[in-house]
């Protein structure tokens, strides 16, 4: 005989399904769709068209222990990793969760959901202001101190909420999506849950810097949030770590169809999660500076290869379709071989001793057809800087303990982990597939569209981009 609380979780699964079901029309290869389950290839719409999610399973099984309420505050993985969301959380979703529940959902907790842990959340108003930053910027609140060790201190926290202190200042942060995971090379923003191993294989070329495995890392990562963000008063059995890390490895999303140049698997573009999850992945694959680890090849630029062919007009579509696809195409181009010169970031200039560095954008994002990096590079490209911060956000000074020197940070990013100086702003940059449906971007959601990175970049580094230039880059960004 069931129990109160099997049957409440059988409906809260049976009910999580069929609104995912709503949210996401079934496409025409959806053969198997269950109430506890989601079918391959399940669609979501965006801004620039609807990406498919793909899953070597077969189906997305909504049994998981990733769909289910493991903690104390009624939260499941899938509260802040949305399959319709692009299996993380937008504005747009966020909002019309609150307006349903007015603000009642388990994604709204003071733990990490508002924008301080005290917060007054007695009234629906009330509520609508204490999570602004998750409405507004899809933004979760992440809460770290400063290293004891650590060779800065905190001399200010101007913090708008009133809360953020040298023990814990609060980091606003967008949720990284949990699809796409076998392309990973480092796990969180500020990779916190990638672990150094000294007994793996996968190391930095011509170091003793050896990483553990990502499903490893992964494991521990979905534990720590249990505890963290679902309040967990007990750890993952090693069962259930084992079983949300397959079920997410087992994920794919891209873009499938692109509002004006169509299908982006028509006329051999390649395009959707079923090409993608063929593309090979390792450890250091196509890294910047030494070139494949496994067949020592030199670094090849040309990481995206997925609309080339698109660069010949398609005979029998229309007007807008080619032009639309020749865009994609030409965007792609620039994206491979558009010099930039890389100035000013630490990480590249610093660590490798030359103030200039020509690149293009990949080389930032080696990883083949996935946009990653295919080894750990936390990167300050500036988007912490102080010049940079918006009323929402805190600000935190930091001073060198040894020089005295300050610096002024939205978030210090890599160096609340290893207490580093020269870590402070550092972040990993994200996998680009399926990019389209995860707005707003970067690590705090301060680009509200693609064309607002594209401008950044543009600004940040002087790439002298013209309009249509911009438009092609956006227009290839959004059908990855």
């Amino acid at each position: 005989m069931f129990s109160i609380r099997c049957i409440e979780s059988t409906i809260r699964i049976m009910l999580l399904a069929a609104f995912l079901l709503v949210l996401t029309p079934l496409s025409a290869d959806d053969k198997h769709g269950h109430a506890n389950q989601l079918p391959n290839m399940f669609t979501s719409t965006n801004a620039h068209g609807k990406d498919a999610t793909y899953s070597t399973a077969g189906f997305i099984d909504l049994n998981n222990p990733f769909f289910k309420n493991l903690g104390s505050n009624g939260r499941s993985c899938a509260s802040c990793h949305i399959p319709s969301q692009g299996w993380t959380i937008t504005p747009r979703g966020v909002q019309a969760i609150f307006d349903k529940t007015a603000g009642l959902d388990p994604i709204f907790r003071l733990v990490d959901g508002a924008n301080s842990p005290t917060a007054d959340v007695s009234t629906v108003e009330k509520r609508r202001e204490a999570y602004s930053m998750l409405l507004n910027k899809g933004n979760i609140r992440v809460g770290i101190g400063i290293p004891a060790d650590a060779e800065f201190i905190l001399v200010e926290a101007d913090d708008p909420y009133g809360f953020a202190n040298e023990n814990e200042l609060s980091l606003f942060r967008r949720p990284m999506p949990t699809t796409n995971l076998k392309f990973l090379s480092t796990v969180m923003w500020d990779g916190r849950e990638t672990t150094q191993d000294a007994n793996s294989t996968d190391c930095i070329y011509g170091t003793a810097v050896c990483f553990s495995p990502v499903s490893f890392d992964l494991s521990t990562q979905s534990n720590h949030a249990t505890l963290g963000h679902a309040e967990a008063l007990r750890e993952l059995t090693q069962e259930e770590r084992d079983a949300i890390v397959a079920f997410e490895l087992e994920l794919f999303t891209a873009q499938i169809h692109d509002k004006k140049a169509g299908e982006l698997t028509a006329e051999k573009g390649r395009g959707g999660p079923k090409k993608l999850v063929k593309q090979d992945y390792y450890f250091g694959i196509n890294d910047t500076l030494v070139g494949d680890y496994k067949t020592l090849a030199p670094f090849n630029s040309e990481v995206m290869a997925l609309y080339d062919r698109w660069n010949r007009y398609a005979p029998g579509n229309s007007h807008q379709v080619k032009s639309a696809r020749a865009a994609i195409a030409r965007g792609e181009d620039l994206f491979n071989s558009k010099p930039i010169q890389i100035t000013g970031v630490s990480g590249i200039n610093d660590d490798l001793g030359v103030a200039v560095l020509p690149g293009t954008c990949t080389t930032c994002h080696n990883t083949p057809n996935s946009g990653n990096h295919s080894t750990p590079m936390p990167l300050n490209i500036g988007i912490a800087d102080e010049s940079r911060r918006t009323p929402d956000m805190p600000l935190y000074t930091l001073q060198n303990k040894a020089t005295g020197e300050i610096v002024k940070s939205t978030d210090p990013g890599r160096a609340l982990i290893t207490g580093k100086w020269k870590d402070i702003g550092r972040f990993k940059g994200p996998i680009l597939r399926a990019v389209a449906s995860r707005p707003p971007y970067f690590h705090d959601g301060s680009a509200a569209n693609l064309a607002e990175v594209v401008e950044f970049y543009n600004n940040r580094f002087s790439m002298g981009l013209t309009t249509q230039e911009k438009a092609d880059l956006v227009a290839f960004l959004a059908a990855l």
